[in-house]
Protein backbone atom coordinates (compact mmCIF):
# COMPACT_ATOMS: atom_id res chain seq x y z
CA UNK A 1 0.00 0.00 0.00
CA UNK A 2 1.26 3.27 -0.88
CA UNK A 3 0.89 6.26 1.41
CA UNK A 4 -1.68 9.09 0.90
CA UNK A 5 -0.31 12.36 -0.62
CA UNK A 6 -0.54 15.28 1.76
CA UNK A 7 -1.82 18.04 -0.31
CA UNK A 8 -3.20 20.61 1.55
CA UNK A 9 -3.86 21.29 5.63
CA UNK A 10 -7.09 23.07 6.84
CA UNK A 11 -8.87 21.56 10.24
CA UNK A 12 -7.24 18.59 9.11
CA UNK A 13 -5.21 16.89 6.79
CA UNK A 14 -6.02 16.38 3.40
CA UNK A 15 -4.67 13.68 1.55
CA UNK A 16 -5.36 12.22 -1.89
CA UNK A 17 -5.19 8.06 -1.89
CA UNK A 18 -2.99 6.96 -5.14
CA UNK A 19 -5.33 4.15 -5.96
CA UNK A 20 -8.03 7.45 -6.67
CA UNK A 21 -5.90 9.72 -8.89
CA UNK A 22 -6.76 8.11 -11.82
CA UNK A 23 -10.42 9.11 -11.23
CA UNK A 24 -10.03 12.16 -12.19
CA UNK A 25 -9.32 15.71 -11.31
CA UNK A 26 -10.04 19.59 -11.52
CA UNK A 27 -7.66 22.39 -10.92
CA UNK A 28 -9.83 25.77 -10.45
CA UNK A 29 -9.92 29.29 -9.83
CA UNK A 30 -9.57 32.49 -11.02
CA UNK A 31 -6.06 33.80 -12.21
CA UNK A 32 -3.37 34.56 -9.19
CA UNK A 33 -5.32 32.84 -7.08
CA UNK A 34 -3.12 29.57 -6.86
CA UNK A 35 -3.95 27.36 -9.51
CA UNK A 36 -0.18 26.66 -10.74
CA UNK A 37 0.97 25.94 -7.28
CA UNK A 38 -1.78 23.42 -6.58
CA UNK A 39 -0.41 22.33 -9.91
CA UNK A 40 2.93 21.84 -8.62
CA UNK A 41 2.37 19.85 -5.34
CA UNK A 42 0.13 17.45 -6.97
CA UNK A 43 2.84 16.88 -10.11
CA UNK A 44 5.60 16.65 -7.26
CA UNK A 45 3.40 14.21 -5.20
CA UNK A 46 3.48 12.19 -8.32
CA UNK A 47 6.77 12.00 -9.35
CA UNK A 48 7.58 10.87 -5.68
CA UNK A 49 5.63 8.09 -5.19
CA UNK A 50 6.84 6.76 -9.05
CA UNK A 51 4.00 8.08 -11.53
CA UNK A 52 5.44 9.84 -14.61
CA UNK A 53 2.74 12.79 -15.83
CA UNK A 54 2.27 15.16 -18.67
CA UNK A 55 2.06 19.10 -17.68
CA UNK A 56 1.62 22.10 -20.63
CA UNK A 57 3.89 24.90 -19.51
CA UNK A 58 1.66 28.07 -20.78
CA UNK A 59 3.77 30.58 -19.19
CA UNK A 60 7.13 29.40 -18.92
CA UNK A 61 7.01 29.02 -15.45
CA UNK A 62 7.32 25.63 -14.76
CA UNK A 63 10.53 24.59 -15.27
CA UNK A 64 12.18 24.90 -12.37
CA UNK A 65 10.74 21.45 -10.85
CA UNK A 66 13.71 20.14 -12.16
CA UNK A 67 15.79 22.17 -9.27
CA UNK A 68 15.54 22.06 -5.68
CA UNK A 69 13.65 25.11 -4.29
CA UNK A 70 15.17 27.26 -1.52
CA UNK A 71 15.62 30.93 -0.27
CA UNK A 72 11.71 31.94 -0.85
CA UNK A 73 10.58 33.24 2.67
CA UNK A 74 7.03 32.89 1.59
CA UNK A 75 7.38 29.43 0.92
CA UNK A 76 9.24 29.36 4.02
CA UNK A 77 6.84 30.76 5.83
CA UNK A 78 3.88 28.75 4.39
CA UNK A 79 5.81 25.54 5.68
CA UNK A 80 6.17 27.05 9.33
CA UNK A 81 2.51 28.14 9.04
CA UNK A 82 1.20 24.80 8.45
CA UNK A 83 3.27 23.10 10.77
CA UNK A 84 5.43 20.57 8.38
CA UNK A 85 8.10 20.24 10.36
CA UNK A 86 9.65 17.69 7.64
CA UNK A 87 9.92 20.14 4.31
CA UNK A 88 12.89 19.65 2.34
CA UNK A 89 13.40 21.48 -0.85
CA UNK A 90 13.29 18.85 -4.07
CA UNK A 91 13.86 18.41 -7.61
CA UNK A 92 12.40 16.19 -10.02
CA UNK A 93 13.10 14.21 -12.89
CA UNK A 94 12.60 16.66 -16.20
CA UNK A 95 12.65 15.81 -19.82
CA UNK A 96 11.51 19.21 -21.81
CA UNK A 97 9.48 18.37 -25.14
CA UNK A 98 8.60 21.54 -28.09
CA UNK A 99 6.45 21.69 -30.67
CA UNK A 100 9.02 24.29 -32.58
CA UNK A 101 11.97 22.38 -31.22
CA UNK A 102 13.54 25.41 -29.38
CA UNK A 103 12.49 24.53 -25.53
CA UNK A 104 12.66 21.31 -25.59
CA UNK A 105 13.37 17.88 -28.02
CA UNK A 106 10.90 18.31 -30.37
CA UNK A 107 7.21 16.74 -30.61
CA UNK A 108 5.55 15.21 -33.82
CA UNK A 109 3.01 13.19 -34.97
CA UNK A 110 1.98 11.86 -38.56
CA UNK A 111 -0.95 13.26 -40.42
CA UNK A 112 -2.09 9.79 -40.99
CA UNK A 113 -1.74 9.23 -36.48
CA UNK A 114 -3.60 12.72 -36.29
CA UNK A 115 -6.51 11.64 -38.46
CA UNK A 116 -9.28 13.75 -40.21
CA UNK A 117 -11.26 14.70 -37.27
CA UNK A 118 -9.05 16.11 -35.26
CA UNK A 119 -7.13 17.98 -38.49
CA UNK A 120 -10.64 18.89 -39.12
CA UNK A 121 -10.73 20.81 -35.93
CA UNK A 122 -7.58 22.62 -36.25
CA UNK A 123 -7.93 23.73 -40.04
CA UNK A 124 -11.64 24.88 -38.60
CA UNK A 125 -13.73 22.83 -41.58
CA UNK A 126 -17.15 22.69 -41.42
CA UNK A 127 -19.02 19.27 -41.98
CA UNK A 128 -19.25 19.13 -45.99
CA UNK A 129 -15.31 20.10 -45.68
CA UNK A 130 -14.87 17.48 -42.85
CA UNK A 131 -16.50 14.90 -45.16
CA UNK A 132 -13.96 15.53 -48.15
CA UNK A 133 -10.98 15.57 -45.77
CA UNK A 134 -12.13 11.77 -44.48
CA UNK A 135 -12.73 10.80 -48.12
CA UNK A 136 -8.80 11.96 -48.91
CA UNK A 137 -7.61 9.92 -45.54
CA UNK A 138 -9.84 6.82 -46.68
CA UNK A 139 -8.71 6.79 -50.01
CA UNK A 140 -5.11 6.98 -48.70
CA UNK A 141 -5.98 4.39 -46.62
CA UNK A 142 -7.41 2.27 -49.17
CA UNK A 143 -3.86 2.73 -51.37
CA UNK A 144 -1.40 2.08 -48.19
CA UNK A 145 -0.63 5.56 -48.81
CA UNK A 146 0.71 7.22 -45.12
CA UNK A 147 0.54 10.62 -44.87
CA UNK A 148 3.20 11.60 -42.73
CA UNK A 149 3.64 15.47 -43.57
CA UNK A 150 2.06 18.62 -45.09
CA UNK A 151 3.66 17.62 -48.56
CA UNK A 152 1.68 14.13 -47.95
CA UNK A 153 -1.59 15.32 -47.22
CA UNK A 154 -1.70 18.10 -50.08
CA UNK A 155 -0.21 15.73 -52.75
CA UNK A 156 -3.42 13.38 -51.52
CA UNK A 157 -5.89 15.87 -51.98
CA UNK A 158 -4.68 16.80 -55.76
CA UNK A 159 -5.03 13.11 -56.81
CA UNK A 160 -8.32 12.72 -54.90
CA UNK A 161 -9.46 16.44 -57.17
CA UNK A 162 -7.94 14.98 -60.32
CA UNK A 163 -9.89 11.98 -59.99
CA UNK A 164 -13.00 13.17 -58.19
CA UNK A 165 -15.25 11.24 -61.18
CA UNK A 166 -13.82 8.48 -60.46
CA UNK A 167 -13.86 8.24 -56.41
CA UNK A 168 -16.96 9.90 -55.85
CA UNK A 169 -19.09 6.38 -56.89
CA UNK A 170 -17.30 4.58 -54.43
CA UNK A 171 -16.78 7.00 -51.61
CA UNK A 172 -19.11 9.68 -52.80
CA UNK A 173 -18.91 13.49 -54.16
CA UNK A 174 -16.01 16.09 -53.72
CA UNK A 175 -16.87 19.53 -54.42
CA UNK A 176 -13.98 21.60 -56.02
CA UNK A 177 -15.36 24.59 -53.11
CA UNK A 178 -14.51 22.11 -50.93
CA UNK A 179 -11.09 21.05 -51.29
CA UNK A 180 -10.14 24.93 -52.31
CA UNK A 181 -11.38 25.26 -48.71
CA UNK A 182 -8.95 22.33 -47.36
CA UNK A 183 -5.79 23.90 -49.52
CA UNK A 184 -5.93 27.81 -48.23
CA UNK A 185 -6.43 26.35 -44.23
CA UNK A 186 -3.61 24.21 -45.07
CA UNK A 187 -1.51 27.12 -46.05
CA UNK A 188 -2.82 28.90 -42.94
CA UNK A 189 -1.43 26.22 -40.70
CA UNK A 190 1.49 25.74 -41.55
CA UNK A 191 2.00 29.73 -41.84
CA UNK A 192 1.45 29.16 -37.69
CA UNK A 193 4.92 27.07 -38.24
CA UNK A 194 2.59 24.20 -37.44
CA UNK A 195 4.01 22.63 -39.90
CA UNK A 196 7.28 21.38 -37.57
CA UNK A 197 4.79 19.50 -35.75
CA UNK A 198 4.14 16.56 -38.40
CA UNK A 199 7.01 14.35 -39.79
CA UNK A 200 9.05 11.60 -38.30
CA UNK A 201 10.20 10.78 -35.87
CA UNK A 202 6.92 10.64 -34.22
CA UNK A 203 6.64 11.15 -30.41
CA UNK A 204 6.62 7.06 -28.88
CA UNK A 205 4.19 7.43 -25.81
CA UNK A 206 6.36 4.67 -23.78
CA UNK A 207 9.14 7.59 -24.16
CA UNK A 208 6.55 9.67 -21.87
CA UNK A 209 6.15 7.05 -19.22
CA UNK A 210 9.51 6.50 -17.58
CA UNK A 211 11.16 6.42 -14.19
CA UNK A 212 14.20 7.73 -13.24
CA UNK A 213 15.75 6.47 -10.00
CA UNK A 214 12.32 5.13 -8.52
CA UNK A 215 11.07 9.04 -9.47
CA UNK A 216 8.55 9.41 -12.16
CA UNK A 217 9.39 12.08 -15.04
CA UNK A 218 7.69 14.85 -15.58
CA UNK A 219 7.28 15.68 -18.79
CA UNK A 220 7.04 19.51 -19.15
CA UNK A 221 5.44 21.03 -22.95
CA UNK A 222 6.63 24.01 -23.73
CA UNK A 223 3.12 25.66 -25.02
CA UNK A 224 4.27 29.60 -24.55
CA UNK A 225 4.51 30.03 -28.58
CA UNK A 226 1.76 27.44 -29.42
CA UNK A 227 -1.28 28.92 -26.89
CA UNK A 228 -1.09 31.80 -29.78
CA UNK A 229 -2.91 29.28 -31.95
CA UNK A 230 -5.16 27.97 -29.34
CA UNK A 231 -6.98 25.28 -31.15
CA UNK A 232 -3.87 23.81 -32.49
CA UNK A 233 -2.61 23.62 -28.83
CA UNK A 234 -5.95 21.95 -26.96
CA UNK A 235 -6.13 19.78 -30.43
CA UNK A 236 -2.60 18.54 -29.30
CA UNK A 237 -3.30 18.03 -26.44
CA UNK A 238 -6.07 15.95 -27.22
CA UNK A 239 -4.26 14.13 -29.44
CA UNK A 240 -2.31 12.89 -26.74
CA UNK A 241 -4.74 11.70 -24.82
CA UNK A 242 -6.37 9.90 -27.35
CA UNK A 243 -2.87 8.50 -28.04
CA UNK A 244 -2.70 6.95 -24.45
CA UNK A 245 -5.76 5.49 -24.94
CA UNK A 246 -4.92 3.82 -27.99
CA UNK A 247 -2.13 2.86 -27.28
CA UNK A 248 -1.87 1.43 -23.42
CA UNK A 249 -3.37 -1.80 -22.93
CA UNK A 250 -6.42 -2.46 -19.61
CA UNK A 251 -4.64 -2.20 -16.37
CA UNK A 252 -7.18 -2.86 -14.19
CA UNK A 253 -7.32 -1.70 -10.69
CA UNK A 254 -3.76 -0.60 -9.52
CA UNK A 255 -2.46 0.91 -6.33
CA UNK A 256 -1.31 3.97 -8.57
CA UNK A 257 -1.71 5.37 -11.66
CA UNK A 258 0.37 4.16 -14.54
CA UNK A 259 0.10 7.77 -15.85
CA UNK A 260 -1.03 11.22 -15.26
CA UNK A 261 -1.96 13.80 -17.42
CA UNK A 262 -2.51 17.75 -17.06
CA UNK A 263 -4.65 19.70 -19.40
CA UNK A 264 -4.01 23.16 -18.68
CA UNK A 265 -6.73 26.00 -20.10
CA UNK A 266 -9.07 22.79 -20.44
CA UNK A 267 -12.19 25.25 -21.31
CA UNK A 268 -9.83 26.08 -25.08
CA UNK A 269 -10.93 22.30 -25.40
CA UNK A 270 -14.53 22.69 -25.61
CA UNK A 271 -14.61 25.90 -26.99
CA UNK A 272 -16.24 26.02 -30.86
CA UNK A 273 -15.62 22.02 -30.69
CA UNK A 274 -18.46 20.10 -32.78
CA UNK A 275 -21.00 18.19 -31.18
CA UNK A 276 -20.04 14.81 -32.50
CA UNK A 277 -15.86 15.84 -31.20
CA UNK A 278 -16.92 16.41 -27.71
CA UNK A 279 -18.89 13.55 -27.02
CA UNK A 280 -16.04 10.96 -28.13
CA UNK A 281 -13.75 13.16 -25.85
CA UNK A 282 -16.56 12.49 -23.37
CA UNK A 283 -16.18 8.78 -24.25
CA UNK A 284 -12.34 8.68 -23.80
CA UNK A 285 -12.47 10.56 -20.44
CA UNK A 286 -14.56 7.78 -19.39
CA UNK A 287 -12.95 4.91 -20.27
CA UNK A 288 -9.29 6.19 -20.34
CA UNK A 289 -9.07 5.61 -15.96
CA UNK A 290 -9.15 2.06 -16.60
CA UNK A 291 -5.44 2.17 -19.00
CA UNK A 292 -4.51 3.59 -15.37
CA UNK A 293 -4.49 7.22 -16.93
CA UNK A 294 -5.64 10.00 -14.36
CA UNK A 295 -6.31 13.19 -16.61
CA UNK A 296 -6.65 16.74 -14.53
CA UNK A 297 -8.50 19.45 -15.81
CA UNK A 298 -6.94 23.08 -15.01
CA UNK A 299 -9.38 26.01 -16.01
CA UNK A 300 -10.93 28.98 -14.60
CA UNK A 301 -14.53 28.01 -13.57
CA UNK A 302 -16.04 23.67 -13.54
CA UNK A 303 -19.10 25.87 -15.46
CA UNK A 304 -15.79 25.71 -18.70
CA UNK A 305 -16.86 21.85 -18.85
CA UNK A 306 -19.39 19.84 -19.98
CA UNK A 307 -21.47 18.55 -16.95
CA UNK A 308 -20.50 15.01 -18.48
CA UNK A 309 -17.11 15.63 -17.69
CA UNK A 310 -17.38 17.75 -14.32
CA UNK A 311 -19.32 14.41 -13.34
CA UNK A 312 -16.59 11.83 -14.22
CA UNK A 313 -14.15 14.05 -11.74
CA UNK A 314 -13.52 12.78 -8.58
CA UNK A 315 -10.69 14.85 -6.71
CA UNK A 316 -11.64 18.51 -6.84
CA UNK A 317 -9.46 21.90 -5.50
CA UNK A 318 -11.17 25.46 -6.17
CA UNK A 319 -9.60 28.33 -5.46
CA UNK A 320 -11.11 31.15 -5.31
CA UNK A 321 -13.89 32.97 -7.72
CA UNK A 322 -14.80 36.67 -8.26
CA UNK A 323 -18.60 37.33 -8.15
CA UNK A 324 -19.25 41.10 -9.82
CA UNK A 325 -21.00 39.94 -12.65
CA UNK A 326 -24.50 38.06 -13.39
CA UNK A 327 -22.20 35.35 -15.37
CA UNK A 328 -19.55 34.72 -12.47
CA UNK A 329 -22.27 34.07 -10.08
CA UNK A 330 -23.48 31.44 -12.21
CA UNK A 331 -19.88 30.04 -11.86
CA UNK A 332 -19.84 30.33 -8.47
CA UNK A 333 -23.10 28.16 -7.93
CA UNK A 334 -21.85 25.88 -10.03
CA UNK A 335 -18.73 25.39 -8.38
CA UNK A 336 -20.66 25.18 -4.87
CA UNK A 337 -22.64 22.39 -6.51
CA UNK A 338 -20.06 20.73 -7.58
CA UNK A 339 -19.25 19.69 -3.64
CA UNK A 340 -20.49 17.37 -1.61
CA UNK A 341 -21.33 19.77 1.23
CA UNK A 342 -19.76 20.35 4.64
CA UNK A 343 -22.50 21.61 7.12
CA UNK A 344 -19.50 23.73 8.95
CA UNK A 345 -19.84 26.37 5.96
CA UNK A 346 -21.33 28.07 3.52
CA UNK A 347 -19.55 26.51 0.28
CA UNK A 348 -20.83 28.97 -2.20
CA UNK A 349 -20.30 32.26 -0.05
CA UNK A 350 -16.55 30.24 1.08
CA UNK A 351 -15.41 30.35 -2.55
CA UNK A 352 -15.51 34.10 -2.85
CA UNK A 353 -13.75 34.39 0.33
CA UNK A 354 -10.43 32.22 -0.13
CA UNK A 355 -7.11 33.43 0.11
CA UNK A 356 -4.49 32.90 -2.57
CA UNK A 357 -3.14 29.42 -2.10
CA UNK A 358 -6.23 28.61 -0.25
CA UNK A 359 -8.66 26.24 -1.78
CA UNK A 360 -11.64 24.00 -1.05
CA UNK A 361 -10.95 20.32 -1.48
CA UNK A 362 -12.88 17.49 -2.23
CA UNK A 363 -10.98 14.08 -2.79
CA UNK A 364 -12.49 10.38 -3.26
CA UNK A 365 -12.01 8.23 -0.07
CA UNK A 366 -11.49 3.76 -0.64
CA UNK A 367 -14.64 3.34 -1.66
CA UNK A 368 -14.68 6.18 -3.91
CA UNK A 369 -16.56 8.66 -2.96
CA UNK A 370 -16.26 11.85 -2.52
CA UNK A 371 -15.14 13.55 0.85
CA UNK A 372 -17.48 16.33 2.10
CA UNK A 373 -15.56 19.88 1.16
CA UNK A 374 -13.14 20.92 3.21
CA UNK A 375 -11.34 24.54 3.39
CA UNK A 376 -7.64 24.20 3.38
CA UNK A 377 -4.13 26.06 2.71
CA UNK A 378 -2.35 23.87 -0.02
CA UNK A 379 1.23 22.63 0.90
CA UNK A 380 4.11 24.76 -0.61
CA UNK A 381 5.67 23.21 -3.65
CA UNK A 382 9.55 22.09 -2.88
CA UNK A 383 10.77 22.77 -6.27
CA UNK A 384 12.37 25.71 -7.54
CA UNK A 385 9.58 28.40 -8.15
CA UNK A 386 11.69 30.58 -10.91
CA UNK A 387 11.79 29.36 -14.54
CA UNK A 388 15.40 27.32 -15.05
CA UNK A 389 17.81 30.15 -17.60
CA UNK A 390 18.35 29.03 -20.59
CA UNK A 391 21.83 27.18 -19.79
CA UNK A 392 20.47 25.23 -17.65
CA UNK A 393 17.29 23.80 -19.79
CA UNK A 394 20.17 22.83 -22.18
CA UNK A 395 22.26 21.16 -19.64
CA UNK A 396 18.96 19.19 -18.85
CA UNK A 397 17.87 18.17 -22.36
CA UNK A 398 21.57 16.92 -23.00
CA UNK A 399 21.59 14.77 -20.09
CA UNK A 400 18.12 13.86 -21.24
CA UNK A 401 16.98 10.03 -22.18
CA UNK A 402 15.39 11.54 -25.38
CA UNK A 403 18.98 13.40 -26.13
CA UNK A 404 19.50 13.51 -29.99
CA UNK A 405 16.59 10.71 -30.87
CA UNK A 406 13.85 13.43 -32.18
CA UNK A 407 16.35 16.26 -33.10
CA UNK A 408 16.95 14.76 -37.01
CA UNK A 409 13.56 14.68 -39.27
CA UNK A 410 13.40 11.88 -41.14
CA UNK A 411 11.43 11.85 -44.78
CA UNK A 412 11.01 8.24 -45.83
CA UNK A 413 8.70 7.36 -48.57
CA UNK A 414 5.15 8.07 -48.26
CA UNK A 415 2.05 9.34 -50.38
CA UNK A 416 3.98 12.14 -51.91
CA UNK A 417 6.90 9.71 -53.13
CA UNK A 418 4.12 7.15 -54.14
CA UNK A 419 1.89 9.20 -56.10
CA UNK A 420 5.34 11.02 -57.56
CA UNK A 421 6.35 7.83 -59.03
CA UNK A 422 2.78 6.75 -60.08
CA UNK A 423 2.82 10.03 -62.55
CA UNK A 424 5.87 9.58 -63.34
CA UNK A 425 5.59 5.72 -64.51
CA UNK A 426 1.94 6.90 -66.46
CA UNK A 427 4.12 9.07 -68.19
CA UNK A 428 6.72 6.47 -69.13
CA UNK A 429 3.81 3.87 -70.37
CA UNK A 430 1.84 6.72 -72.03
CA UNK A 431 5.13 7.62 -73.99
CA UNK A 432 5.86 3.87 -74.70
CA UNK A 433 2.09 3.39 -76.22
CA UNK A 434 2.18 6.23 -78.05
CA UNK A 435 5.74 5.46 -79.41
CA UNK A 436 4.77 1.35 -80.28
CA UNK A 437 1.62 2.70 -81.92
CA UNK A 438 3.66 5.17 -84.54
CA UNK A 439 5.69 2.03 -85.19
CA UNK A 440 2.91 -0.26 -85.79
CA UNK A 441 1.05 2.54 -87.85
CA UNK A 442 4.11 2.57 -90.49
CA UNK A 443 4.27 -1.13 -90.60
CA UNK A 444 0.67 -1.90 -91.11
CA UNK A 445 -0.67 -2.72 -94.61
CA UNK A 446 -2.78 0.01 -96.09
CA UNK A 447 -6.80 -1.25 -95.19
CA UNK A 448 -10.00 0.38 -96.32
CA UNK A 449 -11.01 2.81 -94.21
CA UNK A 450 -14.76 1.26 -93.03
CA UNK A 451 -12.56 -2.44 -92.42
CA UNK A 452 -9.99 0.19 -90.29
CA UNK A 453 -13.27 1.52 -88.59
CA UNK A 454 -14.81 -1.70 -87.74
CA UNK A 455 -12.21 -3.07 -86.25
CA UNK A 456 -11.44 -0.55 -84.05
CA UNK A 457 -15.20 -0.21 -82.81
CA UNK A 458 -14.21 -4.35 -82.29
CA UNK A 459 -11.15 -4.37 -80.35
CA UNK A 460 -12.07 -0.83 -77.88
CA UNK A 461 -14.66 -2.85 -75.58
CA UNK A 462 -12.09 -5.41 -75.19
CA UNK A 463 -9.36 -2.54 -74.18
CA UNK A 464 -11.81 -1.19 -71.55
CA UNK A 465 -13.01 -4.49 -70.70
CA UNK A 466 -8.99 -5.38 -69.96
CA UNK A 467 -8.49 -2.16 -67.81
CA UNK A 468 -11.92 -2.43 -65.70
CA UNK A 469 -10.84 -5.76 -64.55
CA UNK A 470 -7.26 -4.56 -63.79
CA UNK A 471 -8.53 -1.79 -62.02
CA UNK A 472 -11.14 -3.93 -60.07
CA UNK A 473 -8.49 -6.54 -58.94
CA UNK A 474 -6.07 -4.02 -58.25
CA UNK A 475 -8.73 -1.98 -55.84
CA UNK A 476 -10.19 -5.31 -54.28
CA UNK A 477 -6.23 -6.48 -53.51
CA UNK A 478 -5.43 -2.66 -51.83
CA UNK A 479 -8.21 -2.89 -49.42
CA UNK A 480 -8.19 -6.27 -48.03
CA UNK A 481 -4.58 -5.87 -48.07
CA UNK A 482 -3.28 -2.56 -47.21
CA UNK A 483 -6.31 -1.00 -45.08
CA UNK A 484 -5.55 1.30 -42.22
CA UNK A 485 -7.12 0.80 -38.57
CA UNK A 486 -8.32 4.05 -36.90
CA UNK A 487 -8.94 4.50 -33.59
CA UNK A 488 -12.16 6.37 -31.61
CA UNK A 489 -10.80 9.41 -32.74
CA UNK A 490 -10.01 8.66 -36.56
CA UNK A 491 -6.10 8.07 -35.23
CA UNK A 492 -4.71 5.03 -36.41
CA UNK A 493 -5.49 2.35 -34.26
CA UNK A 494 -4.62 -1.01 -33.50
CA UNK A 495 -2.05 -1.80 -36.72
CA UNK A 496 -0.26 0.93 -36.50
CA UNK A 497 2.37 2.00 -38.99
CA UNK A 498 5.20 3.93 -37.55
Amino acid sequence: MIDPLLIAKGSTEIVILPEMMNRHGLIAGATGTGKTVTLRVLVEGLSRIGVPVFLADIKGDLSGLAKEGGGNPKIEERAKKLGLTEFTYTGYPVIFRDVFGQLGHPVRTTISEMGPLLLSRILGLNDTQTGVLSIVFRVADDNGMLLLDLKDLRAMIGYVAEQAAEIKITYGNISPASIGAIQRALLTLEDQGAGQFFGEPALKIEDMIRLSDGKGIVNIFAAEKLMQSPKLYSTFLLWLLSELFEDLPEAGDMDKPKFVFFFDEAHLLFKDTPKALVEKIIQIVRLIRSKGVGVYFITQSPSDLPEEVLGQLGNKIQHALRATTPNEEKAVKTAARSFRQNPAFDTQKAISELGIGEALVSVLDRQGSPTPVERAFILPPTSKLPPLSQEERTEIMKQSPDAGKYDTLIDRASAYEMLAQRAETQIQQDNITAEKKAQDSIKAKPVSTKTTTRTRKTDQPDEIVSDIAISVAKSIGTQVGRSLVRGLLGSLGGTKRR
